[in-house]
C-alpha cells in the first residue's frame, strides 16, 4: 500500500526536485572549462525518477529541457532498465538519438540509494569541438559524417571509474581536447552533485514518503494541465512558414502545422513540412517534441515548473525522412531554424483563441557568428569564438515587444562579457546597441534587433548562421513585420559582402563584422498606438523621427514633441 502524504510535506520535496536541480546547474557552470559554458550558460540539467521521469529541473536552455528525460528513455528501450549500474556515467550525441546537433553532449548518471535505482541526473552542454571537418559546426555540412565523431550510448565511467580509453578517444578527436574532457568533466561533478543531493533527500524521507509526494505532484500537474486545454474551443488551427534554405543555397523549405484540441488533449501534426534536406537544417524527431513541449509551455500553465505530468495533454506526429524527424545520413549542425519557427507557429495558429497570451513572432533564431583561426596574441594558438546573437520579441496584447533579447530556444543563454570576449579572442567589439526601427509597428511595438560590429585583428575564416529573412517576425492583429537580419563584411581594400550563411570566408586582420539582427512583430494596428508612447520611442531611440511619421502616423517636431495638428491629419489621411 502506498504511503499517504500531507501536502506541506509535497511542496517541501517538489522544491527540493528544483533546488536539487539548480545546484547540479551550478556546479556545471562553475566547473567548466569553455567561455560558451562558464559565460554563455549553454548547458541544461534535469532531475529524473527511476522509470524516465522528470522530477526537477533548472532554469537553463528550453530547447533542452524537453528531452532528456527521452534520452534516458531511449537507452532504456534499447538495453533495458536493468542496464543502468550503480557508479556507471553514460555519454551520448548521436543526432537521431538525442534530437540536436553533435556538439550538444549528453552525459546521464543513474543514482542509487541502498541498491535501488531510484532516479537519474541529466545534463546536456555544448562542447566547442567534436571533430567535424571544420571547426565547431560546418554551415555547408551535407552529412552527418562531416559534422564530428557520432556517440550512441557509451560507459564513460563504470563501477565509478572513469574509462580513461574512451576519454582518451574523446580527447583526440576535438580540436580543444583538454578543454572537451575538462567540460565532460563539470557535467560529471553536476551529476555527482544531483547524486549527492538525492541520496540526502532520500536519507531524509524515506522511499515511500517521496514517491507518494512524486505522485501527487504529477496528478496536480496533468489535471491543471488538461483543464487549461479543456478551457479552449475544441477544432483544428493551422499556420505556415518558410526557412530561408539549407544552408545549401535550396528554395525555401515549408513549416507546416495542424494543432488539434480535442477535450483536454492537444496535437500538433508536422505533415506537410519539408523532406529531409540536404543542408544541415535537420533534427531528430526527439528535439521536435521537445520544441513543441517549449510551444505549449508558453501558452499552457507557464507558471507551473515542467515535471512528469506536465505534457501528458500533449501529442507530436512527424512523417519520417521530414526536416522534423531525420534519418541518416542527413545533417544536423544547424537543427535548431526550423524549431524556432515551429514554436511561433504554435503560438499563431491559437492566437485567435487565446489572445490574451499569444504574441507576434520573435526573430527567430539564433544568428550565431564564427570567427576561428590563429590567435598572434598567444604564440599561434588557435581559437574558436561562437557567439549566438540577440534580437526582437513579438508585442503582445498588452506591451511592446522585449528588444535584445535571446531567442525562444536558447532561453537563459547570456551574452560573453566584452572583457571576457576581447581578452579570450583576436577580436575587438567596436560597437553594440539595439537596432532602431526594426521592431514590427503595432498598438503595441514589437522589440528592436541588435547591432554589433566587430574587428577582426588576426587572420581568420568567418562561419555565419543567420535565418529568418524570408519568413521575417510577424505581427499579430494588424501588427506589421519586424526587419529580417543582415549581415555585412568589409574586408580590407574589398567590396562589400552581404552575407547570412557561409561556411569558412577568409578575413584578413583588419576585416570588420557588421551584424543586424531582425526585430519583433507589432500587435494591434499602429495607429492606435498613444502619440505621447510614440514620443517616448523616439526619445529612447527605439524609433526615428521618420519611422513615427511613416508607420505610426504620429508627427515628431524638432524639438521632440507631438504635433497633435500633424499627427490628426496623418492619421485621419
Amino acid at each position: 500500500m502506498m504511503a499517504s502524504v500531507d501536502p506541506i510535506t509535497t511542496e517541501i520535496i517538489r522544491n527540493a526536485f528544483i533546488s536539487i536541480a539548480k545546484d547540479m546547474n551550478a556546479t556545471l557552470i562553475r566547473s567548466a572549462f569553455t567561455p560558451v559554458i562558464y559565460e554563455g550558460k549553454d548547458c541544461s540539467v534535469a532531475l529524473i525518477d527511476a522509470q524516465g521521469e522528470v522530477l526537477g529541473q533548472s532554469l537553463g536552455l528550453p530547447l533542452f529541457l524537453g528531452n532528456l528525460e527521452i534520452c534516458v528513455k531511449l537507452i532504456a528501450d534499447e538495453h533495458g532498465w536493468d542496464y543502468f549500474k550503480d557508479g556507471d556515467v553514460f555519454y551520448m550525441n548521436d543526432s537521431y538519438m538525442t534530437g540536436t546537433h553533435l556538439n550538444d553532449s549528453t552525459i546521464i548518471m543513474p543514482i542509487f540509494w541502498r541498491g535501488s535505482r531510484v532516479g537519474f541526473a541529466a545534463s546536456r552542454a555544448h562542447w566547442l569541438d567534436v571533430g567535424a571537418k571544420d571547426p565547431g559546426t560546418p554551415v555547408d555540412s551535407h552529412e552527418i559524417y562531416q559534422e564530428g565523431m557520432r556517440w550512441g550510448p557509451t560507459r564513460l565511467y563504470e563501477d565509478g571509474k572513469p574509462r580513461e580509453d574512451v576519454i582518451d578517444l574523446l580527447r583526440r578527436n576535438s580540436r580543444f581536447g583538454e578543454a572537451t574532457v575538462g567540460d565532460m568533466n563539470a557535467q560529471v561533478a553536476a551529476g555527482r552533485t544531483g547524486e549527492i543531493r538525492m541520496r540526502a533527500l532520500f536519507d531524509r524521507f524515506g522511499e515511500e514518503i517521496i514517491w507518494a509526494a512524486r505522485d501527487q505532484i504529477f496528478k496536480q500537474t496533468e489535471q491543471l494541465e488538461r483543464d487549461a486545454v479543456a478551457n479552449l474551443p475544441d477544432g483544428t488551427y493551422s499556420a505556415d512558414g518558410f526557412l530561408d534554405d539549407d544552408g545549401l543555397g535550396s528554395d525555401p523549405l515549408p513549416v507546416k502545422l495542424e494543432l488539434t484540441i480535442a477535450g483536454d488533449a492537444m496535437t500538433i501534426d508536422l505533415a506537410g513540412s519539408a523532406a529531409q534536406a540536404r543542408g544541415p537544417v535537420n533534427c531528430g524527431f526527439t528535439q521536435t517534441i521537445a520544441a513543441a513541449r517549449v510551444a505549449y509551455k508558453l501558452l499552457i500553465c507557464s507558471e507551473v515548473s515542467p515535471n512528469g505530468g506536465s505534457f501528458r495533454p500533449l501529442e507530436v506526429t512527424a512523417p519520417e525522412r521530414t526536416i522534423f524527424s531525420a534519418q541518416e545520413p542527413a545533417a544536423c549542425g544547424w537543427y535548431f531554424s526550423s524549431l524556432g519557427l515551429l514554436i511561433d507557429l504554435v503560438i499563431k495558429a491559437l492566437a485567435p483563441v487565446m489572445p490574451e497570451k499569444a504574441a507576434a513572432a520573435h526573430y527567430g533564431d539564433s544568428m550565431v557568428i564564427t570567427v576561428a583561426g590563429l590567435d598572434t596574441r598567444n604564440d599561434d594558438e588557435f581559437y574558436l569564438m561562437i557567439e549566438p546573437t540577440t534580437g526582437g520579441w513579438g508585442a503582445s496584447d498588452s506591451s511592446d515587444g522585449e528588444s535584445s533579447l535571446i531567442n525562444n530556444v536558447n532561453g537563459s543563454f547570456k551574452d560573453i562579457p566584452v572583457e571576457v570576449f576581447e581578452s579570450k579572442y583576436p577580436l575587438q567589439l567596436l560597437s553594440y546597441g539595439i537596432r532602431q526601427d526594426s521592431g514590427g509597428a503595432g498598438k503595441y511595438r514589437g522589440g528592436n534587433g541588435t547591432y554589433r560590429e566587430y574587428l577582426v585583428d588576426a587572420d581568420s575564416d568567418l562561419f555565419l548562421w543567420f535565418e529568418r529573412s524570408k519568413t521575417t517576425a510577424w505581427g499579430l492583429f494588424d501588427g506589421q513585420n519586424g526587419l529580417p537580419p543582415l549581415v555585412v563584411v568589409e574586408r580590407p581594400g574589398e567590396e562589400k559582402l552581404e552575407l547570412l550563411k557561409v561556411n569558412g570566408v577568409k578575413v584578413p586582420a583588419g576585416t570588420v563584422i557588421r551584424s543586424r539582427t531582425g526585430g519583433g512583430g507589432g500587435y494591434g494596428n499602429s495607429y492606435d498606438r498613444e502619440p505621447e508612447a510614440v514620443r517616448q520611442d523616439v526619445l529612447d531611440r527605439f524609433v526615428s523621427i521618420e519611422h513615427a511619421r511613416s508607420a505610426y502616423g504620429v508627427e515628431i517636431t524638432s524639438d521632440l514633441n507631438v504635433d497633435s495638428k500633424a499627427t490628426a491629419k496623418l492619421r485621419s489621411a
